[in-house]
């Protein structure tokens, strides 16, 4: 509106889409079925106490939707995302514009059957406030492409009716990835979640499985059968479960898998069956890629390949551009993200730690084995002891693994290091994106002479470590990788502090 001439433009409010009046207490109701279903079942159709009751339940979670949705504003000006929500409880929630790094849609089930999107906004850190970003649940699918293009597109205010110019095309998913699937721990542990909910679910509805002849009949002969061969069956059972059961897991959620980089300047990743999803990160603040390689997946040859930015969720696929896939292709995507040679970044041929970094990795892993060792002999069982040996040979392989796996190399644009045995991560950090280091020494650092220095990056971890370097080497890789910001904390001889170490 205007004043006296000068113009005074106040960004309007917005709300949410009116169809959250219908999914929300939908969605709602849905998660409140189960306690509704069991005060009908076990009050009988005779007891009106427990159907009002039921009847009440249903009725406040559609009033609380309603109350939610009335309450819930949000507006996007040209410095800030705002967020105002509550009744009761009100929250005021405010990210710069300047700080938002991610853009994510998610649109389960239900928002997708009424063309809503879930839009959560990631911010870099700043206040916890900040941090955290925010979240509209939810608005139409169209809004929520125009949105993720505003937040994302610093160039200016983007126009509904303006068409998306094509996009250049990453990565996509190859079915035959689908081997990789029993090998994450994620999907594993995901059939235990699922197992668990079918357990819960068939003892709510009072079910026992003994009640069923097939059943009775089956646990009948598996009682007489010898044990091992009843341990057999119920692995064999288990494993086929897992198989199963994270070839599912795995269809559902990288379905349709596709990275893209966008003419707005982000990189995209979509996927999803049932609940779909698309991560949208601002390139230029990405700050690197790191491929991660879980001890299963890398006896497979596969890794995953995950983006270094602000702003991404903290689980496990928080940032995650490539599916489980091959080695070389997680690599590839890599470089794809990044615009660099796999070479010059987690490709790269790394420089060995020093004899004194294998010493220390193998009194880690051979010392509290040894420990272990001891105290059953001591004080287990007859058997324990002598099995517990076993422990050793596993514990030196664990060592010298861990030793090989450690490695640097600082290339023209990014520093590169991995470590990690039961789960191998190389991560590639841009140079730009160090705002500092760490350079620490224990007392048996100190002994043997060396030390771990870690870059400090608002990106990611907060922090990436280079482990167990030479003294001298360390503090040099950390002033050629940042020139100057450590040149006056360098060791007695500049002479010795040079990289590349001789």
């Amino acid at each position: 509106m205007t004043d006296t001439g000068s113009a005074v433009i106040t960004t309007p409010w917005r709300r949410l889409d009116a169809r959250m009046l219908v999914v929300g207490p939908l969605g709602s109701l849905g998660r409140l079925l189960p306690l509704v279903v069991i005060l009908l079942v076990t009050g009988g159709t005779g007891d009106p106490v427990r159907v009002w009751i039921a009847l009440g339940a249903a009725g406040l979670v559609v009033l609380a939707g309603i109350v939610r949705w009335r309450t819930t504003r949000y507006r996007i000006t040209p410095e800030r995302v705002e967020l105002h929500t509550g009744w009761l409880r009100r929250q005021r929630r405010s990210v710069p514009r300047d700080r938002i790094r991610t853009v994510d849609l998610t649109a389960r089930l239900l928002h997708r059957v009424f063309g809503l999107s879930v839009v959560q906004v990631g911010a870099a850190s700043g206040s916890p406030l900040e941090a955290a970003g925010l979240s509209l649940d939810a608005v139409s699918k169209g809004e929520a492409d125009l949105l993720r293009r505003e937040l994302l597109d610093r160039s200016g205010p983007v126009a509904p009716q303006e068409a998306a110019p094509p996009s250049e095309l990453l990565a996509r998913l190859d079915w035959s990835w689908l081997r990789f699937a029993p090998l994450t721990f994620s999907s594993v542990a995901g059939i235990g979640a699922i197992g668990a909910t079918v357990f819960n679910l068939v003892d709510d509805l009072g079910v026992d499985p003994r009640d069923i002849g097939a059943v009775d009949d089956a646990a009948d002969r598996f009682a007489s059968a010898p044990i091992w061969a009843g341990v057999l069956v119920v692995v064999a059972v288990l494993l086929v479960l897992a198989v199963v059961g994270a070839l599912l897991l795995y269809a559902e959620r990288w379905y349709d898998y596709r990275l893209t980089r966008e003419p707005d300047g982000t990189l995209r990743v979509k996927r999803g069956l049932l609940t779909r999803r698309s991560l949208s990160v601002a390139e230029q603040r990405l700050r690197g890629a790191e491929v991660v390689e879980p001890i299963l997946l890398r006896a497979g040859r596969g890794a995953q390949c995950r983006a270094l930015s602000t702003g991404l969720s903290g689980d496990a696929q928080g940032g995650a551009l490539l599916p489980p896939a091959p080695r070389a292709e997680a690599h590839r995507v890599a470089a794809a993200a990044l615009r660099e040679h796999p070479a010059e970044i987690t490709g790269a041929v790394l420089r060995r730690h020093p004899p004194a970094a294998r010493t220390r990795r193998l009194t880690r892993t051979l010392v509290p084995a040894a420990v272990v060792c001891a105290g059953l002999f001591a004080f287990g069982p007859g058997w324990a002891g002598p099995l517990s040996l076993l422990l050793l040979p596993a514990a030196l392989l664990l060592g010298l693994d861990r030793y090989r796996q450690l490695g640097h190399e600082l290339t023209a644009r990014h520093l590169v290091t991995r470590q990690g045995s039961l789960v191998r991560g190389t991560v590639a950090l841009q140079r730009d994106g160090v705002i500092g280091w760490t350079v620490r020494q224990s007392p048996f650092q100190r002994r043997a002479g060396v030390v771990t220095v870690e870059a400090v990056t608002a990106a990611g971890q907060g922090g990436y470590t280079v482990l167990d370097v030479a003294a001298a080497d360390g503090v040099a890789l950390a002033d050629a990788a940042v020139p100057r910001l450590l040149t006056p904390f360098l060791l007695s001889r500049p002479e010795d502090a040079r990289w590349p170490a001789s």
